[in-house]
């Protein structure tokens, strides 16, 4: 089975409650954890979070520009892309969003994910 050209070559652990790096921009907080090779992001989206209004802001793009790939830990998030296509994703749900998207949390509880692709890029201002 190939593997990408992606080698772990350490073995290496961090907790993503003590992460290297934190940002907060409203109703947001992204938990950077790096290591070797990788960097994953644990992202945490409070009730009434809106991309286009609480991260836009910060990054000064039209729409959400980074891709991610992830995994749902808790809550619901709603995607819709710049072209109308629009996706709900819940508790359990494995995700790829490609660059061009505004997003929201539906419902009452926080949205919670692991992200393995965008954490470097996500809400890092402009």
């Amino acid at each position: 089975m190939a593997d990408g050209g992606m080698n772990v070559t350490k073995l290496e652990s961090k907790s993503h409650d003590n992460p290297d790096e934190v940002r907060s921009p409203a109703k947001t907080r992204v938990e950077v954890v790096r290591l070797p090779g990788f960097t994953l992001g644990r992202l945490n989206m409070e009730p009434g979070w809106k991309w286009s209004e609480c991260v836009k802001p910060v990054v000064k793009t039209d729409s959400c520009q980074v891709s991610h790939v992830g995994y749902v830990v808790s809550g619901t998030i709603t995607v819709r892309m710049n072209d109308g296509n629009q996706k709900t994703f819940t508790k359990g749900t494995s995700y790829t969003i490609p660059p061009g998207h505004d997003a929201w949390v539906e419902g009452n509880e926080r949205f919670v994910c692991i992200e393995v692709m965008s954490a470097e890029q996500y809400a890092k201002p402009a």
